[in-house]
This record gives C-alpha cells, sequence and structure tokens, in this order.
C-alpha cells in the first residue's frame, strides 16, 4: 500500500500484458491504471481502473480501506481504461454515491446501460465536496480529452486529481525518463486538444498545489513548475528544443541518401538531428518529435500522383493534432512527375504559422551533382539560425 499522504492512499494497478494503448500506442513498459482512496470521515474513491484489472484493483482498495465502507466514488473520466470497474464497483458497494457531472452521467449510460447509479450527485464547476478534514473542489476540463473531463482539488492537502492531465505512457514499476513518455503520451492522446488545455492551465494557476495525482504514471510531487511548464509548452505549440526533426520514406534507398547526406551536413554543423524512418520506426515518436523541435524536414517519394502512404499517415497525424509554428523544409523524389512537394505543402496551406525553407531538394530517381547541392544548401539553411546565436 503506497500513500500519498497520511490519508491518500494509491490504489491503482499496473498492466503488463498491454502491448498497445488505445490499440495504437506502443508501451513496452505497459500502462497504470491509477485510482486513489481518501480516508476521512467519508471516504472518497477516486477513479476506478480498467475491467483487466478490476480483482488486483479490489484487493488494493480493501487493503486501504481496513473493513471501512466507502462513500463517494467520484468519476473524473469515462474512458474505459479508468470507467472500466464502475459495474462491479457499485455491484460491491452499492451504497455509494457517484460523483460526477453531467455529461459523466450521459456517458456512463452508454457504456453500462444495465447498471443503475441509484444515488448520484452531479457537480458543476467550483462545486465543493466536504468529507471532514478535506474538502474537493470540482474543475471541469472539457477535451482534455473527452467532453466529460472533470479535475478535483483537494484544498486541506493541497493535491491536484489532474485526471488524463500529466500522465505519461509505462507502468509505475519501469524506470524511465518522464518527460520522453509524457511527451509521447500527449501529443498523441491530448495533442489536438491545446487550447483546453491552456484554460485549465490558467484554472491551475488559481490554485496552490503541492501534489499532482494524475490517472496515468507517477504522482508528481517535486519542481511542479517544470511539469507545467512543460504542459504550457506543449498546448501552446511551441517548439521546446532547438534541432531538426527529420522524417522519411525511400522505396529504393535513393531519398534515404539525400537524408543521411542532409543530417551529416547538419550534425557538422552543431545542429541537434532525430531522424525517422516513417515505415520502420514507431510513428508516435516520430510525431512527438516533430512537435519537440522547431524544424522538420520531410523526404517522401511521388508514389500515384501524390506521396508514399507513411509519409500521408504521418502527416495526417501532425494536421488533426493542429501541427502549427515551425519551419519545414521539403525533398522529393519522383522519376518522370515529382508531385510530392506540392502534395505537401498543400497539406499545409491551413496551418498557423508554417514557414517553408527557400531550398528544398528535387531529386530526378536517384542524387546527382544537381540534387547534392540542393540538400547541402537546405541543410545550410536549416542551420543558418543556430550559427548566429
Amino acid at each position: 500500500m503506497t500513500h500519498v499522504t497520511d490519508s491518500i492512499v494509491y490504489v491503482g494497478v499496473n498492466d503488463h500484458d498491454l502491448d498497445l494503448f488505445e490499440g495504437q500506442y506502443v508501451v513496452p513498459n505497459g500502462m497504470a491504471y491509477n485510482s486513489y482512496v481518501i480516508l476521512d470521515d467519508d471516504i472518497a474513491v477516486m477513479d476506478t481502473v480498467d475491467a483487466a484489472k478490476t480483482q488486483e484493483w479490489f484487493d488494493n482498495l480493501e487493503e486501504a480501506l481496513q473493513g471501512r465502507l466507502p462513500a463517494y466514488l467520484v468519476v473524473q473520466h469515462m474512458e474505459p481504461d479508468h470507467a472500466g470497474s464502475i459495474d462491479r464497483f457499485l455491484s460491491k458497494y452499492p451504497d455509494v454515491v457517484v460523483v460526477g457531472n453531467a455529461k459523466t452521467f450521459t456517458i456512463m449510460e452508454q457504456f453500462f446501460p444495465l447498471t443503475a447509479v441509484e444515488k448520484k450527485l452531479i457537480v458543476k464547476e467550483g462545486d465543493t465536496l466536504n468529507l471532514g478534514a478535506h474538502t474537493l473542489k470540482f474543475i471541469l476540463a472539457p477535451m482534455v480529452h473527452w467532453p466529460e473531463v472533470m479535475l478535483t482539488y483537494e484544498s486541506s492537502e493541497k493535491v491536484l486529481f489532474s485526471a488524463d492531465a500529466f500522465g505519461k505512457f509505462g507502468a509505475l514499476d519501469a524506470e524511465e525518463d518522464w518527460a520522453c513518455e509524457a511527451r509521447r503520451y500527449y501529443f498523441g492522446i491530448v495533442g489536438k486538444y491545446g487550447m483546453m488545455v491552456q484554460n485549465l492551465l490558467k484554472k491551475a494557476a488559481g490554485l496552490d498545489i503541492a501534489k499532482i495525482c494524475p490517472l496515468h504514471g507517477p504522482v508528481l510531487t517535486e519542481s511542479l513548475g517544470y511539469y507545467l511548464n512543460l504542459y504550457d509548452i506543449w498546448s501552446g505549440y511551441r517548439a521546446e528544443s532547438e534541432g531538426v526533426c527529420v522524417c522519411y520514406t525511400s522505396v529504393y534507398g535513393h531519398t534515404r541518401a539525400a537524408v543521411e547526406l542532409l543530417c551529416r551536413r547538419l550534425e557538422e554543423a552543431g545542429v541537434k538531428v532525430s531522424l525517422h524512418d516513417l515505415a520502420r520506426d514507431d510513428m508516435a515518436e516520430a510525431v512527438e518529435d516533430a512537435f519537440r523541435y522547431e524544424k522538420l524536414v520531410l523526404a517522401t517519394t511521388t508514389y500515384n500522383a501524390g506521396i508514399f502512404p507513411f509519409m500521408k499517415t504521418f502527416i495526417d497525424h501532425l494536421l488533426e493534432r493542429n501541427y502549427q509554428k515551425r519551419t519545414v523544409g521539403m525533398i522529393e523524389n519522383g522519376s518522370w512527375g515529382p508531385m510530392a512537394m506540392k502534395v505537401m505543402k498543400e497539406a499545409f496551406k491551413n496551418s498557423r504559422e508554417i514557414v517553408f525553407t527557400e531550398n528544398n531538394v528535387t531529386i530526378l530517381s536517384a542524387l546527382n551533382e544537381k540534387s547534392k547541392g540542393q540538400v547541402l544548401a537546405l541543410a545550410d539553411e536549416l542551420s543558418a539560425s543556430y550559427q548566429t546565436k
């Protein structure tokens, strides 16, 4: 049993059986489904866990309760990895009052049409719930990243239960860098909703927060400004790091050869380069780095008068997450009718503050002296701003 504070107990579980989160994100270190118990005159349970881990969660819960019965179940997020055990929880503790907002209960009825919630407390923005020594204040956070999401602030111990905000991939018994997996998680799961996250950060700025308890990942207890600042950068679509993210597809190796020449030139100039083969590498990692770095190079072949499928998928991932405020360079390859650059530029026509490089590259089948010169010119343009700093 893990204590967040003397009266707040962590009762979540690690899932090492999961290989793909939400059916698409590779999670080599599994996932944590977090749940918490606030022990007071009235006991509140903060969220449940995925249905695959209900029994393990019940074991943790019973250890924390020490024979007492919970008074409330606070449902901050109805996604099944957090709400999947609600029906079994209510069967076990039928007298519990379920706390949520109006949208919470609408979605709950959709997921559990056979579960009648007999006792419910519907809360609005700013409503409070007194448990005894603890008082919960509810903060609505629609579209971070579902419409019913809400956060809960406990004022006596200054704890923010943050739903999916400030979460990360990976089980809690895995050793890994927080920012790397939190960044991949953020842009994969929440990236489209930057404006809503910015609204949430404004609300959080008015709170005195000592600990953040997310529904995934570790409880955050130190240097909270670091995490809040990263969320501000990510949700503001600003670059986090200097450098160039280079993403490519290559059929016969000629586009790859151009990319390798580009990367060598950039690295010789002292520029940080992150390179991704979109046909082989984790697409979510490529998306993460495209948002992390301030410059992006897209290199691909013309394919059926369009672009290679992996590149199309990658650009679609960027656009649906509101990719913006970046410099973008391009390398295209085509044997008889190069079209890739035109198609890629057109894809970004509605994106905000995208600046295309002046030097871009057209390869006719294989690199020659002319196209090699274009590659070097593109590298020099991309590195110029760093050399003047």
